[in-house]
């Protein structure tokens, strides 16, 4: 299995465990896989009978083909062992009818990034030795929140790797800012930015496209590399989970082989949905994709227009994850729905003017799957409390977008297919907003909130943010987004 760039123009065709080390491709684009595998109905009922290591080694070896079965089982049990992820990875939840929550937040930091940030590490160490590379690899991340604290506790103090995180000094929650400020290990640095997530997401695609930061780099022994989704290392394991989730459904009686389902992922770099589209396209049955967004709507009305515009206001939301103008992982689906041609057409239009269009028929073949909705801050609000009340699920902000969203599509259009929602997020990541939405009472302390919330919920505080207000600070630097490239020169010669 090798792998090109959606653009089309740098013609590398690279194997997977260069493109887990390089990240980007050359011309801008993102790397996607020659062909698509395919995922039989006997092969699905196989892994009925697999723990989720066993199946994430059994998904991860049809696109990594270069890795050995053997090498990952190996690092599929490390990365989803006990210790990390309590009671179990990505445990289906039946929340109430037709509707499952697929909860990907157990894992070390309390968020879905834990399920592929886990994993994607050990992926990219192996992809160094099996490249002959001796350089140090420098991964670069921008994060509105959860993707800078999983690829920390996933790279810190790994070996021939630094790591790098910016982050929106105002666009993330105090938890979040908390649990990366707090992060240990000495290959870690950690960065926010004055300005959104899109502006820290800009900066590092602009880093990666400098040669002449490369070549400087290249001469002091690193290279740069990405953790974001825009590497396929963190794609790919994403695929698994909605792969499990099906198997889960099937075992439990809820469906038979064959029978589709509905996916509905809360959206903002458009990776997650991806991961499960992709899963349909190696043979899962599934149906539709709803794509939930909050009141930063851009894919909603992309997805109901053909016509993508980040020229908007840019609001900040109780889900902050979200709160995302510039979708880069849209991009791999532009490639499946219109060709690499058209793809760079589209992605130059954007970085120009900021607005593309669609042709109808590639919307037409984008809608056959994919349908947009979105929920405000009042719907969003009202979905945790409803659900808190009414069902005796406690949701994240983020997760209450989806569930919205869901609900919105299902009374749309009456479909009763079993809908497998991802919940994305701990309640307690955002446990101000989740009490607030519960309660009406708006908490001062956003920490001590977790304690307000644990006792009004009856549930207890997910075990990576116990006791978060008692660890160490150890980075409180704030720059000028213009500045990231000096900086990140800065930390390397620390």
């Amino acid at each position: 299995m090798n792998y090109k760039s959606t653009r089309g123009t740098s013609g590398e065709i690279l194997s997977a465990a260069q493109i887990i080390k390089q990240g980007l491709a050359s011309d801008g684009g993102l790397f996607v896989p020659e062909s698509i595998p395919s995922l039989t109905h006997d092969e699905i009922s196989a892994l009925c009978s697999l723990s989720y290591p066993e199946r994430a080694a059994t998904i991860l070896s049809k696109f990594l083909t270069d890795y050995t079965y053997d090498e990952l089982l190996c690092d599929c049990k490390a990365a989803y062992c006990e210790d990390s992820f309590p009671g179990g990875a990505a445990p289906l939840k039946n929340v109430y009818d037709n509707i499952y929550s697929l909860e990907l937040w157990h894992g070390p930091t309390a968020a879905f990034k834990d399920m592929a940030l886990q994993i994607m590490p050990r992926l990219l160490s192996r992809a160094l030795t099996k490249t002959g590379e001796d350089r140090t690899a420098l991964i670069l991340v921008a994060t509105s929140g959860d993707t800078g604290k999983a690829a920390l506790e996933g790279y810190k103090d790994i070996d021939k790797i630094k790591i790098m995180v910016f982050y929106p000094v105002d666009g993330v929650s105090r938890v979040q800012k908390l649990q990366m400020a707090t992060q240990t290990g000495d290959n870690v640095n950690i960065c926010a930015i004055k300005g959104n997530f899109d502006d820290a997401q800009t900066g590092v695609k602009v880093i990666f496209s400098d040669k002449d930061a490369a070549e400087k780099l290249d001469e002091k022994g690193y290279f740069f590399s990405s953790a974001n989704s825009i590497n396929w290392g963190r794609l790919a394991p994403q695929i698994v989970y909605y792969v499990s989730a099906y198997c889960d459904l099937l075992t439990s009686g809820k469906i038979k082989m064959g029978d589709k389902i509905n996916v509905c992922v809360p959206t903002g770099n458009f990776g997650n949905i991806f991961a499960a589209y992709l899963a349909k396209l190696m043979g899962l049955p599934i149906d539709k994709f709803i794509c939930a967004s909050n009141q930063n709507n851009v894919l909603t009305d992309f997805l109901c227009t053909g016509t993508y515009n980040r020229n908007r206001d840019f609001h900040c939301t109780m889900s902050p994850s979200m709160d995302i103008l510039i979708s880069s992982n849209l991009e791999r689906l532009l490639y499946f729905s219109a060709g690499a041609e058209k793809t760079a057409e589209y992605m130059s239009l954007l970085n120009t003017t900021g607005a593309y269009t669609v042709e109808s028929e590639v919307l037409n073949t984008i809608s056959e799957n994919f349908k947009g909705y979105f929920a405000d801050e009042e719907k969003t609000g009202a979905t945790i409390k409803d659900y808190f009340k009414n069902h005796s699920y406690l949701s994240d902000t983020h997760t209450a977008v989806a569930l919205n969203c869901a609900e919105q599509y299902i009374n749309e259009t009456g479909d009763k297919t079993p809908m497998v929602v991802a919940s994305t997020a701990s309640p307690y990541k955002f446990a101000a907003d989740v009490l607030k939405s519960i309660t009406g009472t708006n908490p001062t302390d956003a920490l001590k909130a977790l304690d307000i919330l644990s006792e009004v919920s009856g549930t207890e505080i997910s075990y990576p943010l116990r006791n978060l207000a008692e660890r160490r600070v150890r980075f409180t630097t704030t720059i000028e987004h213009e500045n990231m490239l000096s900086e990140v020169f800065a930390f390397i010669e620390k």
